[in-house]
């Protein structure tokens, strides 16, 4: 789908804030809020806006954060997933390239928890070795 410099517009204020009245993006925009809630629905409609999501202050909601460098046995991938999924504390896995196999991002409400979760990681049939970094301040997130 085409978008034109009004619907840009209208997408950079959404980012901003997925939760604007309607009416106010209207008067941002200088457009009738009907405009504006039409564009809206066709952005929606042809996929342009896949959705709106929710950001939670990772400080307030989980004290502690961590990544896991995790190096796994050839063709265990499978059966490492498969523990990681079981793990509560497991936020996100991505594959990677070089020394380490997966990333593991982890979220605990204590140092304990976070160990534990660590040693669970570890014991995971076809997990060959980790290292484990914990998340100090956030610098810079881009993250929508």
């Amino acid at each position: 789908m085409h978008t034109d410099e009004l619907d840009e517009a209208l997408i950079a204020l959404l980012q901003e804030n997925a939760r604007a009245p309607v009416a106010m993006l209207a008067r941002r925009l200088g457009l009738a809020r009907t405009t504006v809630q039409a564009r809206i629905e066709r952005l929606e409609t042809n996929g342009v806006i896949a959705g709106y999501t929710l950001r939670v202050n990772a400080a307030r909601r989980a004290p502690l954060r961590a990544t896991a460098l995790v190096r796994i046995e050839a063709r265990s991938q499978p059966t490492v997933m498969s523990r990681l999924s079981s793990l509560p504390n497991v936020r996100k896995v991505h594959t990677t390239s070089g020394r380490f196999d997966l990333i593991v991002g982890l979220e605990a409400e204590s140092t304990e928890e976070l160990d534990e979760a660590l040693d669970r990681i570890g014991e995971a049939k076809g997990v060959q070795g980790s290292e484990s970094l914990i998340h100090l301040a956030t610098k810079l997130d881009r993250s929508n």
